[in-house]
């Protein structure tokens, strides 16, 4: 569980420097919400954390595009049943798309964009399995036992990320944002960024 864990948590870490790269309003906007809270402290607590809402918005955007792991546990078919005029027989494997639901125009408006303000007005939208439009860890019985752990991983790495350094693309570079597919969805290029000290 604990590679799994680290995998998954590098994998959306990644995605999401990828997309506050992309972003610098939320970049910037997300910097300031962490040196502000932590001010000249040499340790991001974790009742930090808490009060951090703007990184909460953030990191459940990054999970929304990008997901760690797209396709959720398979389940199988209890009964019969039919869904948009398809027929699934009982015991039929059936595999759960979580990056196509998160991406659904039914629900998120303009879906393939990076908006961390969206979660604003839904921040009771959460990613503990109970809302189904946003399942990133999957739901039920086979959510990821590693939730927490790998949740509070990806707290406390991005907020050092962003509370001690600024981020440049290395001169000549350019940011690619393409998917490799894979169990865990990771980018087609690995992201490359110079860190200038902040503090």
């Amino acid at each position: 569980m604990f590679v799994a864990g680290s995998d998954t948590t590098a994998a959306a870490l990644e995605w999401t420097m990828a997309e506050l790269m992309r972003n610098p309003a939320a970049m910037k906007k997300a910097q300031e919400e962490v040196r502000t809270i932590t001010g000249k402290k040499s340790k991001i607590e974790a009742e930090d954390i808490q009060k951090m809402e703007y990184i909460q918005f953030v990191i459940k955007e990054s999970l929304r595009l990008h997901p760690p792991v797209p396709l959720l546990v398979p389940r199988e078919t209890a009964a019969d049943v039919e869904i948009d005029g398809y027929h699934i027989p009982s015991k039929t494997r059936v595999f759960v798309n979580a990056w196509k639901i998160q991406r659904d125009p039914e629900y998120w408006l303009n879906p393939n964009e990076f908006i961390p303000e969206r979660f604003m007005d839904n921040s009771l939208v959460d990613y503990k399995g109970q809302d189904y439009e946003f399942i990133p860890f999957g739901s039920g019985r086979r959510k990821c036992p590693g939730m927490p752990f790998g949740v509070a991983s990806f707290e406390h790495a991005l907020a050092n990320l962003l509370h001690w350094f600024d981020w440049k693309l290395p001169c000549g570079c350019e940011l690619i944002v393409e998917e490799e597919s894979g169990l865990t969805v990771r980018k087609k290029i690995p992201l490359l960024l110079n860190p200038i000290p902040y503090i």
